[in-house]
């Protein structure tokens, strides 16, 4: 059986650098999606987006492992965040912010494959977001990122930091703010949260 791992495959866009702000071109990859809004902390449509995303994301890469006989680790959780008024997050109003979240799937899943693996989560355990997944594809180019190692309520200065390497290399911000969870919150201490902070931008 064929065994890939996409964190090593994919090491310099999951396994950034904490002590320095890096600069990468993501290139364009088929992703699940469930967009929605409000507090991540407190909304339930945050916590059954993931629901979804993941049963469907299991259900695709044991459909995979019997039938093309390619083993896989799921990727791990992503989100991209903005909000109609920006000012939203400084003010922490989380109740205005909106989000896509995500899982990144291999190159060989197609939407068929994603067809039958929805009906077969929907039989088995029918998560209420299922109706809002999407599969699609996403594409940032180029990009600053750094691994932001503690609990997101200390965000601010690393997220700070990403933007202050952008300006100071004389780009501009362009896209959505994305964060990549790698940590499990369940078994871990929010001071060994790892996430990746990341940027688009363009010159």
């Amino acid at each position: 059986m064929e065994k890939i791992d996409y964190k090593k495959q994919l090491k310099h866009l999951y396994s950034p650098s904490a002590k320095k702000v890096e600069v990468v071109e993501v290139p364009q990859m088929n992703f699940l999606m469930v967009d929605g809004e409000g507090d991540p902390n407190t909304s339930k449509a945050f916590s059954d987006a993931i629901e979804a995303l993941y049963s469907l994301s299991y259900t695709l890469k044991f459909m995979v492992k019997e039938k093309m006989s390619v083993d896989y680790g799921v990727l791990p959780l992503e989100a991209i965040w903005w909000a109609d008024d920006m000012s939203a997050f400084s003010t922490g109003n989380k109740d205005a912010w909106k989000w896509t979240a995500m899982i990144m799937q291999p190159e060989f899943i197609t939407p068929s494959m994603v067809e039958e693996a929805t009906e077969a989560v929907r039989r088995k355990k029918n998560p209420v977001s299922l109706p809002l997944v999407r599969f699609e594809a996403f594409q940032e180019g180029r990009a600053a990122q750094i691994l932001h190692v503690g609990p997101f309520s200390e965000e601010g200065p690393t997220i700070e930091k990403v933007h202050s390497f952008i300006e100071s290399n004389a780009n501009r911000r362009t896209g959505k703010h994305h964060e990549i969870y790698l940590t499990d919150l369940r078994r871990a201490a929010p001071e060994k949260w790892k996430t990746v902070v990341r940027q688009p931008m363009s010159e």
